[in-house]
């Protein structure tokens, strides 16, 4: 049996009830709020980092890249993981990969081992990025199943928060200026998120995660694959992915350096760095709610644009105008994402039976776009001495996404 053939579960199934599952939701959050503070660690210390250990801006740009690039490669294993384990457990390894993560760049002395302990997330991450919204797909239904997601993806937002505002505020003071020591204060932190996951899903409301979906016999992956990557509405959000993390993680990983460049200092940089993390904290709490079925396409298109314009303003812009650029940032970054999945995971064809496989394809082809972004800004910057080119790229991915969303439309309907 195709997964195109298959029984549509993108209706509302039963879910747990009671407020236990915001319980569970809480420790979702969590593990995921460490995963954006592991994801922006290095980025408001690229400059001692860079200057320790003799690394150009390309080299750095190809670090905060290389965990994207093994993340393509595991996402769609992982998400099988997932599917045949159950978020319970898949969630706490996926959490504890990403502290390893941290712990280990603590401890790089050059190009090398700085590459491979950021690699290392590139496992973890797919873990917990599939697992989140497979969880949240299992506990709830219906309008709360928005609210829910949109509550989720506000952990990695707090996550960068924390990072970026007191990396060189607090942290780098405290610790004597010593990005090592700075790095393994966010793994422990890390560490204590994945230990709390581990006792909050102990909870008895958690034990659905640990079950399928549906009953029955299962299809064979590469069917399942095969069967998902037959429907058109499939393959253009894996397109969008691309262009979606391609802005996201462009940005995420070199504003502070972007806005440091136009004459900040790092302590200011790191602080405007967050602006846009806590628009969208409140974006993401908003508005994939208002993404039902009958307005999500024009909500995505509008999310590409403030895309693109954030970029164009990031560039151009001083005061008043770069800040409105950090402001768009925000909401395009904080929503983009959301409402894709949540476009995803109610795909006919996909529901909560394969959430974690089709999950698992959606980032496995973001992270192409999670791994370019960085690293072409990083090339463009040495290429121009500047990051006028990238802003320009990453302006007409905007408009491209945009287009993309008004064709999904047709052909959803």
């Amino acid at each position: 049996m195709s997964v195109s053939d298959a029984p549509d579960t993108s209706m509302p199934q039963p879910a747990t009830a009671g407020a236990s599952r915001w319980l569970i939701l809480f420790g979702i959050w969590l593990v995921y709020l460490c995963f954006g503070m592991i994801s922006v660690a290095l980025a408001p210390i690229v400059a001692p980092i860079t200057r320790d250990l003799g690394l150009s801006h390309g080299a750095m740009g190809s670090v905060l890249g290389v965990w994207q690039l093994v993340y393509i490669a595991a996402a769609i294993p992982c998400g099988t993981l997932l599917d045949r384990l159950g978020a319970r457990r898949a969630l706490f390894i996926g959490a504890i990969i990403i502290a390893a993560s941290g712990l280990a760049r603590s401890f790089a002395t050059d190009y090398a081992t700085l590459l491979l302990a950021v690699g290392l997330f590139g496992i973890g991450g797919p873990i917990v990025s599939s697992g989140a919204p497979k969880a949240v797909s299992q506990l709830f239904t219906g309008s709360q199943r928005g609210l829910a997601m949109g509550i989720y993806i506000t952990g990695p937002a707090i996550g960068s928060v924390i990072v970026l505002s007191l990396t060189n505020s607090v942290a780098m003071p405290w610790l004597d200026h010593d990005w090592h020591r700075v790095l393994q204060l966010w793994s422990i932190v890390a560490f204590a998120g994945a230990i709390l996951w581990l006792l909050l899903s102990r909870h008895p409301a958690a034990r659905r995660l640990d079950t399928p979906a549906e009953a029955g016999p299962r299809p064979k992956q590469t069917q399942v694959v095969g069967g998902l990557l037959k429907l058109p509405a499939i393959r253009l959000l894996l397109l969008m992915a691309v262009g979606i993390f391609s802005f996201n993680h462009g940005l995420n990983n070199w504003l502070p350096e972007l806005l440091r460049h136009g004459g900040m200092t790092a302590t200011m940089a790191g602080y405007w760095a967050t602006v846009p993390t806590a628009v969208g904290i409140l974006g993401s709490l908003l508005i994939p709610r208002l993404a039902t079925p009958e307005r999500r396409f024009i909500l995505l298109a509008g999310l590409g644009l403030s895309a693109m314009l954030a970029s164009l303003l990031l560039d151009t812009g001083e005061g008043p105008v770069l800040l409105g650029g950090l402001v768009l940032q925000g909401i395009a970054r904080s929503s983009l994402m959301t409402v894709a999945i949540l476009t995803l995971v109610e795909t006919r064809g996909v529901g909560e039976k394969h959430a974690g496989t089709a999950s698992g394809l959606f980032f496995s082809a973001a992270e192409i776009g999670g791994a370019g972004g960085p690293i072409l800004l990083g090339v463009l910057y040495d290429a121009t001495g500047g990051f006028d080119a990238g802003l320009f790229l990453l302006a007409g991915i905007g408009a491209l996404l945009a287009v993309a969303a008004l064709r999904l439309r047709r052909i959803s309907s």
